[in-house]
């Protein structure tokens, strides 16, 4: 086979390190983010934080020096400076970073900081050492301990825990069976009233027979041994003729057992709080709604003077790798908050409405509106505005949050999902609790207000925003 040389003209896409990296740092939410630069600051010796008051030389400018807003000039020069964004918000600077940190004006309870730090076992352990019983049902009642689930059930049988029991224990299995009832009626005289039930009506039952006895409470009892799950789909008609009561007492029973904790060993759960760090805050300067940056939320990268000044005098370094990769990163990273102001100021133009008035005047918006506003590509707008989130006077939100589907109006005009969502929410909480609104009912009140919705639509929006339907919604 004879070989030849051939020429080919082709045209394809290649992603430079720098695009890469800008693209990867764009996708990273905040937190993120701050690990990388972490990564970063650990293997590139250039490359260092600037910290507030520092003066060196810089081959960039900081990360922080971003410019304000894209749309509507800010006050003028000579207006008194605006408050910072955390004092007219309500949100320190400095936001927690664990359960040791605390704001020495914040008035938490101790007890209930003591809750969190204290777990169920320890809890419940703690009692049983100051519990008068034999070394042999204390070490039972400290088996059953370890078998609870983190809601405080025992969830199971004690024929089955019966076999965990080591072998040297001694007993026959009968004996040993009785030993375990006797231990659990022990552990279920701890607290919190309701540990080591076995089901949701035993635990409830707890709790009702700890308790003074009083007609509503036998009552209470009555319904949480045989009708429980008829008073949870509220059937109350049969509830009155089952158990020969009138509806006062039926309503007094119903208000003490909803009064009663079905989780009594979740407080001792250990927590896992997260915390959000708002990329933006947004703030109505003279009658506009503008969005600036949180400089909180923007690290302040510099070059390192040091080794600058080496670099300098010694153009063949091995640190001149390390000075191309600090400037892209310090590049990177203030282009990635100078997109996503400007996306976010975008949007804020969009829903105006919904930060004078709220929920209920959201319009509809797709990624190609904002898309087309900034002059991007929409699955950068996508990156923008995954795991971003804004500061208002409203609250905290995704920027994902203000995007949404449209539902035709009779005016041949559109409704936004979340608007009819909050509408939805308004409606059911002023219902009438005797005669709750059906899916139809609210279907027909929304069509009143032009907006054509079918109830299909309407049951999957109340659902997602977790209101029960309308039979469990009915009260006495």
């Amino acid at each position: 086979m004879k070989q030849t040389l051939q020429l080919k003209l082709s045209q394809h896409l290649a992603l430079t390190p720098q695009l890469q990296q800008s693209i990867r740092l764009l996708q990273l939410s905040t937190l993120e983010l701050n690990q990388e630069i972490e990564q970063f600051l650990q293997e590139n010796p250039l490359l260092e934080r600037e910290e507030p008051g520092d003066d060196g030389a810089t081959f960039a400018p900081p990360a922080g020096d971003l410019p304000q807003a894209s749309a509507p000039e800010p006050a003028a020069a000579d207006e008194a400076p605006a408050p910072r964004e955390d004092e007219e918000l309500g949100w320190g600077a400095e936001l927690p970073s664990g359960p040791g940190s605390k704001d020495p004006d914040e008035d938490n309870d101790a007890g209930d900081i003591q809750a969190s730090a204290t777990s169920l076992r320890d809890h419940l352990l703690a009692q049983l050492a100051l519990t008068q019983i034999s070394s042999r049902e204390r070490a039972l009642v400290a088996f059953l301990i370890e078998a609870l689930d983190e809601d405080g059930y025992l969830a199971q049988p004690l024929d089955d825990l019966l076999d965990l029991l080591p072998e040297d224990f001694g007993g026959d299995p009968e004996s040993r069976l009785e030993e375990l009832r006797i231990a659990l009626r022990h552990l279920q005289h701890f607290d919190p009233v309701g540990i080591g039930a076995r089901s949701p009506q035993e635990c409830l039952e707890l709790q009702l027979l700890a308790r003074p006895a009083t007609a509503t409470r036998e009552l209470a009892c009555a319904i949480v041994r045989g009708h429980l799950e008829q008073l949870a789909a509220r059937d109350f008609v049969r509830l009155r003729k089952a158990l020969n009561c009138t509806d006062d007492a039926l309503r007094d029973a119903q208000n003490l057992i909803l009064s009663l904790n079905p989780r009594p060993g979740a407080q001792y759960a250990a927590l896992d709080t997260r915390y959000v760090v708002p990329d933006v805050v947004v703030r109505k300067l003279r009658g506009q709604w503008l969005a600036s940056l949180n400089g909180e939320a923007m690290p302040r990268l510099r070059i390192n003077r040091l080794y600058a000044d080496i670099l300098r005098q010694n153009r063949g370094s091995s640190l001149a790798g390390h000075l191309q990769e600090a400037r892209w990163l310090i590049k990177n990273v203030q282009q990635r908050f100078d997109t996503i102001l400007r996306v976010s100021q975008a949007i804020v133009d969009r829903q105006r409405a919904f930060f004078d008035h709220g929920e209920v005047a959201m319009r509809p918006l797709t990624l190609r509106e904002i898309a087309d506003t900034v002059s991007l590509h929409e699955s950068t707008i996508s990156r923008v505005t995954t795991q971003k989130y804004l500061a208002s006077p409203r609250g905290i939100f995704e920027l994902k949050y203000f995007f949404g589907s449209h539902v035709a109006t009779d005016t041949g005009g559109a409704a936004s999902s979340t608007a009819i969502r909050a509408l939805i929410r308004q409606l059911v909480g002023a219902e009438n609790g005797k005669k709750p609104l059906s899916d139809s009912r609210l279907a027909e009140i929304l069509g009143e207000q032009g907006i054509v919705v079918a109830r299909r639509t309407v049951a999957k929006y109340r659902e997602s925003l977790s209101i029960p339907p309308v039979n469990l919604r009915k009260t006495l």
